[in-house]
């Protein structure tokens, strides 16, 4: 039952972000991540994790630190620690043409800046209209 209530606010939180987005009327896309950690000791991480996504022509986005730019756990949550969920979102330019690669990383940072990544999943929104999934 948690696990769905984390999906409904996750939704609230995505349509919420979308509506602004409509509303500036500029060209932009809300990305969501869902990014797990792996489950066995020593997988979480301190370090400051930076994203970039880019599409078939070259073009990319590049998110220097997530937790900064779309964290939704809230100010005290712990992110990237073992077997947790962590959910980020927030607004960037749109790619011209659908994302195609995807690349985490660390800083190496903190006092534990090894890191297992279980899985990532990247949902984004054009206008809150369009609708699009990519499994990494």
């Amino acid at each position: 039952m948690a696990g769905r209530e984390v999906l409904l606010l996750s939704l609230l939180i995505i349509i919420t972000i979308s509506v602004v987005a409509f509303a500036d009327r500029e060209p932009h896309c809300v990305y969501t991540f869902y990014i797990e950690t792996g489950p066995v000791d020593g997988a979480g991480t301190d370090s400051i994790i930076s994203v970039k996504i880019s599409d078939k022509s070259g073009q990319n986005i590049d998110i220097q630190d997530i937790v900064t730019w779309g964290g939704l756990m809230g100010p005290s949550y712990d992110y990237f620690e073992k077997g947790s969920l962590d959910i980020f979102s927030g607004k960037a330019q749109c790619l011209p043409s659908p994302v195609c690669s995807l690349s985490l990383t660390s800083d190496g940072s903190g006092v534990y800046p090894a890191w297992y990544v279980n899985y990532v999943d990247l949902f984004f929104f054009f206008f809150f209209f369009f609708f699009f999934f990519f499994f990494c």
